[in-house]
């Protein structure tokens, strides 16, 4: 039987603040930008609210509903992110993720304006936690569209660019979901920087192979999609 989260509603709930205060705090968010969610049960989770900055939320706000929509409980002043059907679609993709984090990271978010994949295979540790981070087509912000661009993309990757819009990582737990974010950001910047020195570095595909195999004597959870070569 699939085992989800194994803290409590509250301590959840605290965890989920933690993480919006951190987004916040690093530029990850502006304004009531991003949202967060964990899976509680196999068809509920909790969700973070619509129209309230991620750094400034109380555990009040935070909303327990169903994967379908349905409100399982709140204090009736907030409504749950419009992503929640973003969130739904991955936890429906992927048995094993258990927390979704969406933001706007400056550098992350750039490279999806540009349409630009974080593919290449210059970070050993982002080879490691991320792999090969696609550009998921654009779609309209709390439409159906989001959730359609996603699907294939969820299905081998733990990170995707969402065109024009911003960045989606998901985990085993929030804390996974939430670093990978702080990951996926450091990586973009590095590339960014690396671009504008006039030169970025790939690895070859014995080091990509290395590099496989300490991934799985690390037993790194997650999937992750890697070229087939360096090159």
């Amino acid at each position: 039987m699939k085992k989800y989260p194994v803290k409590s509603e509250f301590e959840l709930k605290k965890l989920i603040l933690e993480i919006g205060k951190r987004l916040w705090t690093r530029g990850f968010v502006a304004a009531n930008d991003g949202n967060i969610s964990v899976r509680t049960r196999k068809n509920e989770i909790l969700i973070t609210p619509s129209g309230v900055s991620k750094g400034f939320m109380s555990k009040d706000m935070i909303i327990s509903m169903t994967m379908d929509g349905d409100i399982v409980s709140s204090n009736n002043q907030y409504r749950p992110s419009s992503e929640y059907k973003m969130h739904a679609q991955v936890y429906r993709s992927r048995d094993d993720i258990n927390a979704v984090v969406h933001a706007h990271p400056p550098y992350s978010t750039a490279f999806a304006v540009a349409g630009i994949p974080l593919d290449k295979c210059a970070l050993p540790e982002a080879i490691l936690t991320l792999g090969s981070v696609p550009v998921a087509h654009y779609g309209t912000p709390s439409t159906n569209e989001v959730p359609d661009s996603i699907n294939e993309h969820i299905k081998k990757s733990d990170a995707i660019l969402l065109a024009n819009h911003g960045a989606l990582t998901a985990g085993i737990d929030l804390m996974t979901a939430y670093h990978r974010m702080e990951t996926l950001e450091h990586v973009a910047h590095i590339m960014y920087l690396a671009h504008s020195l006039g030169n970025v570095n790939i690895l070859s595909k014995e080091q990509i192979g290395q590099l496989m195999e300490v991934r799985s004597r690390m037993n790194i959870p997650g999937r992750i999609n890697i070229p087939l070569s360096g090159d």
